[in-house]
């Protein structure tokens, strides 16, 4: 196949632009991509009030439309954008946050643009104007500013004491009374109790601080704190009477997915290790666990409690 491109591309011995079938597929693929990529800037920027997060999501979009251009120039050919996956991302955005979802999309942008770059020998541009695009849209991104990632500090202090002493009180319990519906119980009333106590201490630190957002941070500390507890305790219910250590097996995983989920999120929406953190909160929920049982073990033989 020869298609007509730029001057700048390799030429053939009659001096006409010429560029293979395998490079014209992937021009095609991120042209592609650039208008999918500008359908989800756009559909996010819609849902938004007018102001500074708006105007910056909408130069996004125009700019991404604007790499298609480029592309279209050497490929020559009209694609189409992948509306369902336009429609997904900007679906997502509304749940999970708008600047996460950007920042998880230009990650797989950056990779799939070395990718790229180093498979279109044909045309020694494409690195330079990858590099170009991806520097350009990540420093648009960082100038967003979404509001629920001002409490992140909020949030990781109600999910790291919810697991904290929701695992190690669950492992303890477990132990001590062998039986799903009494552990669950205690879970919730201690859970539910903890939440409320926690909500409450983050509102008056904050205001003790001079947060005129103090309420805010308490709803996020306490709801991510009440979230953790329904998850934590939900094995419980689930199993019957006589499956405690299942349930308790369960629940030990389903904390190891959340500190991931948690960790995984906040990671790409603040530029963080991931695996620092995550080790961090695992070592640290882990522990308190395997202490907690052993605790249980001590105190159910001291008290009589038979545990056989």
């Amino acid at each position: 196949m020869r298609i007509r491109v730029e001057p700048s591309t390799k030429m053939n011995d009659n001096q006409t632009p010429v560029i293979s079938e395998s490079t014209h597929a992937l021009l095609l693929v991120m042209q592609r991509n650039e208008l999918t990529e500008s359908l989800v800037y756009s559909g996010i920027a819609e849902r938004m009030k007018p102001g500074h997060n708006q105007e910056v999501l909408m130069r996004c979009s125009s700019e991404e439309l604007s790499h298609a251009e480029v592309w279209r120039k050497y490929t020559e050919v009209d694609v189409r954008p992948n509306k369902l996956k336009a429609w997904f991302l900007v679906t997502a955005a509304r749940i999970l946050g708008y600047t996460f979802i950007l920042k998880l999309m230009e990650e797989g942008e950056t990779a799939a643009s070395i990718a790229y770059s180093t498979q279109l020998p044909e045309i020694p541009e494409a690195k330079a104007i990858s590099e170009d695009e991806d520097e350009h849209e990540q420093a648009l991104i960082e100038l967003l500013d979404e509001e629920r990632l001002k409490y992140v500090g909020s949030m990781v202090l109600g999910l790291s004491d919810a697991l904290v002493e929701l695992t190690g009180t669950l492992a303890g319990l477990t132990l001590a009374l062998q039986n799903t519906r009494l552990v669950a119980l205690s879970g919730l009333v201690t859970g539910i109790s903890a939440s409320l106590s926690m909500a409450s201490s983050a509102y008056l630190s904050s205001r003790a601080d001079g947060d005129k957002n103090a309420f805010k941070s308490c709803v996020y500390t306490g709801c991510v704190y009440l979230v953790t507890v329904a998850f934590l305790v939900t094995p419980y219910l689930v199993f019957p009477n006589s499956m405690a250590f299942a349930a308790l097996g369960v629940m030990l995983v389903v904390v190891l997915l959340i500190i991931a989920g948690f960790t995984w999120y906040i990671s790409v929406a603040k530029n963080l290790s991931f695996k620092r953190r995550f080790a961090e909160m695992a070592g640290i929920s882990f522990s308190v666990a395997a202490i907690s049982f052993v605790i249980g073990f001590v105190v159910s033989r001291c008290l009589g409690i038979d545990v056989a």
